[in-house]
């Protein structure tokens, strides 16, 4: 399953727990405040396959004046974990977009749902204790100072908008994900053929995405990449979704991927030198 339906189930999961939270206007049309997502941490667990039942739990985690960190996670029939993600929210106003307090009604909803994370679904290789980087800092001289490659640009389409004209969160996930083989194709063939020309694919393993503003239709981005570090099989990219138009930006993000052996269902490990090669293709220097 894409990265990017895993977002729309939970963006879909929240519009439900709004419910429990006295908040059911939240996601139509015609409300006055809404609930949207500001720094989100997903990990992928086991892997989901096209027709097999999935089921959803979440609770709170944190609550704030403005805010709160919604826990959400994805079984197996058998139990199992698929995925599990923590989402820090905000609530803020339809027009203006502004945070503004949650009502007394909410708060009072706020300690029948309050819960724990199981531990399994703890993160492993992001750390959500790092707040990321001043908005002022992400900007399009960083991305030409470091040399990071722009992997994808477009326009935001109508078809991608919330109903308050806004773009869906998961489509920045989305427009990421399917331009992230334009920069490593090649290179994650490379691997596998250096592991005996196996059948490539890819997997990602975790991600955070810090939302900064949130595009309208027409409005333009551009991804750039850069590379964040290797550990064993794994390896991280950072991506700024970035507004060429402002010079601010969308979103940024961090992801920790492999390479799969699609007939094993196994990480393909790359050779150091393969490794070492991530830093031409995507040099360092961005930071989520």
């Amino acid at each position: 399953m894409n990265v990017r339906v895993y977002l729309e189930k939970q963006m879909e999961g929240l519009a439900a727990f709004s419910v429990n939270l006295n908040m059911a206007h939240a996601f139509r049309k015609d409300s006055p405040s809404t609930i949207v997502p500001v720094d989100q941490h997903i990990r992928f667990i086991r892997e989901v396959l096209p027709g097999r039942p999935l089921s959803m739990k979440g609770c709170l985690l944190e609550t704030g004046e403005t805010d709160a960190l919604v826990y959400q996670e994805l079984r197996h029939s058998d139990g199992g974990l698929a995925a599990a993600m923590r989402t820090r929210v905000a609530h803020i106003d339809t027009t203006a977009r502004e945070p503004f307090a949650w009502s007394s009604r909410t708060r009072e909803a706020f300690a029948e749902h309050m819960g724990t994370a199981p531990e399994e679904s703890a993160p492993r290789s992001v750390d959500l204790s790092q707040p990321g980087l001043p908005v002022e800092k992400i900007t399009l001289d960083k991305v030409k100072s470091c040399g990071a490659p722009m992997i994808g640009r477009g326009a935001v389409p109508h078809q991608h908008l919330d109903v308050h004209g806004w773009m869906y969160p998961y489509w920045m996930i989305g427009r990421t994900s399917d331009s992230v083989p334009n920069l490593l194709f090649d290179w994650r063939k490379r691997v596998a053929e250096s592991a005996g020309d196996r059948r490539m694919g890819a997997a990602v393993l975790e991600y955070r995405i810090r939302y900064h503003a949130m595009p309208m239709a027409g409005d333009l981005y551009e991804i750039y990449s850069s590379f964040g570090g290797a550990s064993g099989k794994t390896h991280a990219l950072i991506h700024w979704m970035m507004d060429p138009t402002t010079g601010k930006p969308w979103a940024t993000m961090q992801v920790t991927a492999i390479t799969l052996d699609l007939d094993a269902r196994k990480a393909i490990p790359a050779p150091l030198e393969m490794v070492e090669e991530l830093t031409e293709i995507a040099p360092p220097g961005l930071a989520v």
